[in-house]
């Protein structure tokens, strides 16, 4: 009976190991895996979750998009990036609608947000100005600049 419990019990713990899904960002804890700052805006953070289910934490979105301009790691699975209107809740990247604006600043100075409500995003582009872009015209619009 006892060797019925630890194998459950370590089958159990294997499982719960091979979790390929996000990791809770610690804000003020956390560091960025690009450019090494610490993590502490809500509006703004990013994580990328490999198939092999290792996660990469960012401080601002335009980090999370100009590693993977250069990315050599195993591939993608997930990736996320903060809601600005849900702060601290991650988003699939290709389902939001980003908006740059010199209005809201971002970690980086990219002034870049993601919004995962397009009604959202208009009334803050309304109040703040700047330009909309989806995922794909975001990271084009990265792939023509230098990295910083």
């Amino acid at each position: 009976m006892r060797l019925i419990l630890y194998s459950i019990s370590f089958f159990a713990l294997l499982l719960s190991a091979c979790n390929n899904g996000p990791q809770p960002i610690t804000y003020s804890q956390d560091a960025c895996d690009f450019c090494r700052m610490t993590i502490v805006d809500k509006q703004h953070a990013a994580q990328i979750v490999t198939v092999k289910g290792r996660n990469y934490k960012y401080d601002a979105i335009e980090c999370m998009v100009n590693d993977l301009k250069e990315w050599d790691r195993p591939e993608a699975d997930l990736i996320l990036v903060a809601d600005y209107t849900n702060p601290g809740e991650l988003i699939e990247a290709e389902n939001a609608n980003y908006l740059i604006s010199n209005e809201i600043p971002s970690p980086m100075g990219a002034f870049l947000s993601a919004f995962s409500d397009n009604n959202e995003l208009v009334l803050t582009q309304e109040g703040s100005g700047g330009d909309t872009f989806n995922w794909q015209e975001l990271k084009q619009k990265f792939s023509q600049q230098h990295r910083h």
